[in-house]
């Protein structure tokens, strides 16, 4: 909830999850076609893929081919996305400033370093870049989104993935292997 409404969102709006297999990706996949934004995705395996497909995507794109960047660009024409959510955004956002409609935001979720790019490229289109983070959210706004998502829980729009899980006792190994793992599906959950 919190990373559409930074984004300002309109219903018919355009939407790219990049790096949308993982727990936070594909939870904005469900909650943005709930909104009624074409939702296009990105994922790096063949079940990636297929998951973000059945969490609400429309379309779905390999992040690890080299020409995935041309092929979106192909898909959604010279109007360009109204709304890109980035999970890495050392990687990406050179790329994605590329992608943006006119007016168009980018909205950071995930970093791990920094990256060079071009301000040209948010003056041309009057875009914007736009981090968040739930910790900055107020506890009126977390009552908001908690209920939101109750909701979308009860009715059937938002329905968690599970991805791998882990016993308590190996946090470590869980820690390393969501640094260190090349992509994820669902969200990683520890067991009590």
């Amino acid at each position: 909830m919190h990373l559409l409404s930074s984004a300002h969102v309109k219903a018919g709006e355009s939407v790219l999850v990049h790096g949308a297999s993982g727990g936070v990706g594909l939870a904005a996949c469900q909650i943005a076609r709930a909104y009624g934004l074409k939702v296009l995705g990105t994922a790096g395996t063949e079940e990636g893929q297929k998951i973000v497909l059945q969490n609400g995507a429309h379309e779905v794109f390999n992040h690890r081919e080299v020409n995935y960047i041309d092929k979106i660009k192909k898909y959604v024409g010279e109007k360009g996305i109204d709304v890109i959510i980035e999970m890495l955004a050392n990687v990406n956002l050179s790329k994605d400033l590329s992608l943006l409609s006119h007016g168009g935001r980018v909205i950071v979720v995930g970093n791990r370093g920094t990256i060079e790019i071009n301000p040209r490229d948010t003056m041309a289109k009057e875009s914007s870049i736009i981090g968040v983070t739930l910790f900055s959210s107020t506890k009126e706004e977390f009552q908001q989104y908690a209920a939101a998502l109750q909701a979308g829980m009860e009715i059937g729009w938002l329905k968690p993935v599970i991805g791998s899980q882990y016993p308590l006792e190996k946090v470590a190994e869980a820690h390393k292997d969501i640094i260190h793992g090349s992509g994820a599906t669902g969200k990683m959950i520890l067991l009590l």
